[in-house]
């Protein structure tokens, strides 16, 4: 290693990485293994274990994972209790770490609960963070934390006011970034999909149900319900689709119990929890990607399909703009619009050229949304706050 090349310090601070959460997980997983290439950086994780007892896991010959010991009861989401145990956990291991060999920056994956971990370092010892938007912690992005959010926005405020770099996915969260603390400058590092782990689908023959597939927790955010009520419609007018639903959630066993009422055992399928190194088989069975959620960063699983060829189907939301070409390689329409989406699925239904076109832009629009892309960015990013502490120091 050259003289004028020094090793930079990195700690990552995330309450959820897999299996625990969902695509802020699956971004941080993805990250590391680019760095893991990097001899330049070197890397520590502090995350949640999910039974009683810290552990420690060697990620790669530079990246080291400490989890703090959280009890998590369900991998799909943290409750209170669970977040708030991860800060005061994850503060004093991050604590003690930055003691023994001192770290040139932070980046913290939330702002809630992470970035208060991350803020309080910065008081402390005078580590500078950045913050990377996941959506649910902008105030008023999800409808769940409603109540919370009266309370948590000032916390929020400042610690965006006092991170080095806001980082946002897309302009749309920009926007509500914006809205909610005008004086922040976000900037936009945007998701990537590993093009190698998916093979392109083959589209519907003639006469063949359409094949439908959702990728996404069962939470009301993402809104199965409304695809089932969709295809409901399909069903009753005679048009032949079939839905798998990838994943697991809370609505689970309401979506079960929707899907017995309205007799559609024939066209929908609950796939359950997928491992990350398994779903790009179901992208390959189906022939069109749908998403009707109420809200999104960047959607993981809309890049998954892409690089998988499937045209995309989903509401509009944070990332849309990026990842649609309306009419090239998908249609969007507002999340609570069923009808919108029963009228485009019945197109598609019965138009498998318009698949097949659809699919091969989403193909080719993949290609701008490489690892290799994100990598480079974090990188500078990296590199600009660990020379900027140089200085400082």
């Amino acid at each position: 290693m050259s003289l004028d090349k020094p090793i930079i310090r990195v700690l990552m601070l995330n309450n959820e990485f897999p299996p625990l959460g969902g695509g802020t997980g699956s971004v941080n997983q993805a990250l590391l293994d680019r760095f893991a290439d990097k001899e330049r950086f070197e890397i520590d994780l502090v995350t949640s274990a999910r039974g009683q007892k810290p552990e420690q896991v060697s990620y790669a010959d530079r990246i080291r994972i400490f989890k703090v010991p959280v009890n998590n009861q369900n991998i799909h989401h943290s409750t209170a209790r669970e977040m708030s145990t991860y800060a005061w956990l994850g503060w004093r291991k991050a604590s003690r770490l930055q003691r023994e060999r001192p770290y040139d920056l932070c980046m913290t994956w939330s702002t809630v609960p992470a970035g208060w971990i991350a803020r309080r370092l910065w008081r402390e010892h005078g580590l500078p963070y950045l913050v990377r938007i996941t959506g649910p912690d902008i105030p008023g992005f999800e409808k769940r934390y409603r109540l919370l959010y009266p309370f948590l926005a000032p916390v929020i405020r400042r610690i965006w006011r006092d991170a080095h770099t806001v980082v946002v996915k897309c302009a749309g969260e920009a926007g509500m970034v914006k809205a909610v603390s005008p004086l922040i400058m976000p900037v936009t590092i945007q998701n990537g999909v590993d093009m190698r782990a998916f093979t392109p689908s083959c589209p519907p023959q003639a006469g063949e149900p359409l094949r439908m597939v959702c990728v996404g927790r069962l939470v009301k955010r993402k809104g199965q319900d409304r695809l089932i009520a969709a295809v409901a419609e399909l069903k009753a007018i005679g048009i032949k689709v079939r839905l798998e639903l990838v994943g697991a959630g809370d609505e689970e066993d309401a979506y079960r119990r929707l899907v017995e009422k309205e007799g559609l055992h024939d066209c929908i399928v609950f796939a359950g929890y997928v491992p990350r190194e398994q779903i790009a088989q179901h992208y390959s069975k189906a022939h069109v990607f749908v998403l009707l959620s109420d809200n999104e960063g960047m959607s993981v699983s809309t890049l998954e399909a892409m690089a998988a060829g499937l045209p995309l189907v989903v509401s509009r939301t944070g990332g849309t703009d990026e990842l649609v070409d309306e009419g090239g390689n998908g249609v969007t329409f507002g999340s609570d619009d069923v009808n919108g989406l029963v009228l485009v699925l019945r197109w598609l239904a019965g138009d498998p050229d318009a698949v097949a076109r659809m699919g091969r832009a989403s193909l080719e629009k993949a290609r701008l949304f490489t690892w290799d892309h994100v990598t480079l960015a974090y990188t500078g990013l990296f590199e600009n706050i660990a020379g900027l502490r140089s200085t400082m120091d």
